[in-house]
């Protein structure tokens, strides 16, 4: 199993592959020409996300600056929306429905680090994918925890870290972010 399979099963894998390195140079390089974009540059911008993400719903905007790690795993649904300084950290899938709204600095991060301090020492890390479903809110300065399902209808009350699944139709806030 190569350490790119590894990384996509939520494996132990070393992130300093050579495949990975590059999956990670383009990445770069396709989110540093989509942040030295112009506001008027729409098209640019359309034909950047659709080269860099694995699947682009219509009408979606990404406000730069927009960093990832792979963004071959990211998939969009249509009409979503991200303000400034949005972080996927994608080495597992992330999966975002219809109509999402994200706020300002939000974090989405499948990667994981191990707790036995032998094994992170060796460089070693793993992923858990994230899906977040349709009509959901995510407030400023929250941050998406490996593992998580945001369920339809959902708000993230702004500054929330989610460390577990939020139930649809419900809002949830805090640190750690529970349902109210």
């Amino acid at each position: 199993m190569t350490e790119k399979e590894k990384m996509l099963a939520g494996k132990l894998y070393c992130a300093n592959d050579s495949e990975l390195l590059a999956g990670k140079k383009r990445a770069q390089k396709l989110f540093r020409l989509y942040n030295g974009s112009t506001e008027d540059d729409t098209v640019y911008r359309q034909i950047l996300l659709t080269e860099l993400l694995g699947g682009l719903g219509e009408n979606c905007c990404i406000e730069p600056p927009f960093r990832v790690d792979y963004g071959f795993n990211i998939f969009l649904g249509k009409n979503f929306y991200a303000n400034f300084d949005c972080i996927i950290l994608d080495v597992c899938k992330v999966s975002i429905g219809d109509s999402v709204m994200l706020g300002p600095r939000v974090g989405i991060y499948t990667a994981g680090h191990p707790t036995d301090p032998a094994i992170r020492m060796s460089g070693q890390e793993f992923g858990q994918p994230i899906t977040i479903g349709n009509n959901v809110w995510i407030g400023g300065n929250s941050v998406i925890l490996p593992g998580v399902t945001i369920g339809d209808n959902a708000v993230i009350g702004a500054g929330s870290i989610v460390t577990k699944d939020v139930p649809g139709n419900s809002i949830a806030v805090g640190n750690p972010c529970r349902p109210k």
